[in-house]
């Protein structure tokens, strides 16, 4: 019998009432979940694997609470953190512009600026222009990005190589942890990754940040 969304929603909510996992006190005392529209607002439920994981934001962070629920027993087993994780391929130059950018590869960026145009914050301009691929913003693990992300631009493996000739191509990984305590998480790039990333002659590059309050 599969659990459902709602039977989901009511795990969490009866947990958070109970608190009978000690990690529920523990992360309850010192953050909030966000509510929408006085409810708990779940932004993923992740059935991939074995285990269910929901992803539930954080009020004023950016990284989420995840819930890990056993789908055969019903029940919530542990209750962590996971970061944002933001797996993207960025493609940029001094000299061509995002349309030239674009005309190297069949796959279409999620986001595209020139040099020339303002930042989002309003406050600098590009120096460069760019392109951007994002397939999946969603709350995930970095492994499972990282394997979407390629599994996605080996599409048009022939084009993101003629790209990576013509420009500054990396793959980006952003990740915004929980600062709770001096353990904040770690990375694994599996081997068939690494295979991937070098057919595709694509490096990758890490900036991680730290927030939100510590233990108490």
């Amino acid at each position: 019998m599969n659990i459902t969304d709602e039977e989901i929603h009511q795990l969490i909510i009866s947990e958070f009432k109970a608190k009978t996992l000690g990690v529920t006190k523990q992360y309850l005392e010192i953050h909030e979940a966000v509510q929408e529209s006085g409810n708990l607002k779940i932004e993923r439920i992740d059935r991939e694997k074995d285990i269910i994981v929901a992803y539930l934001p954080v009020k004023d962070e950016c990284f989420y609470l995840a819930i890990y629920i056993d789908p055969q027993q019903n029940e919530i087993f542990n209750i962590g953190t996971e970061s944002r994780n933001l797996v993207s391929l960025i493609a940029t130059s001094e000299t061509l512009t995002s349309k030239e950018l674009i005309s190297f590869t069949n796959l279409y960026p999620t986001e595209t600026w020139d040099k020339g145009d303002l930042k989002s914050n309003r406050r600098a301009v590009y120096t460069f222009s760019g392109i951007e691929f994002l397939i999946n913003p969603e709350p995930d693990e970095f492994e499972d990005k990282l394997e979407k992300l390629l599994s996605f631009l080996k599409n048009d493996a022939e084009g993101i190589i003629r790209l990576a000739k013509n420009a500054n191509v990396y793959v980006r990984v952003i990740m915004d942890f929980h600062g709770g305590n001096q353990l904040l998480g770690g990375v694994s790039v599996n081997a068939q990754s690494v295979k991937n990333l070098s057919e595709l002659n694509l490096s990758i590059n890490f900036e991680f940040g730290a927030w939100g309050n510590p233990f108490r």
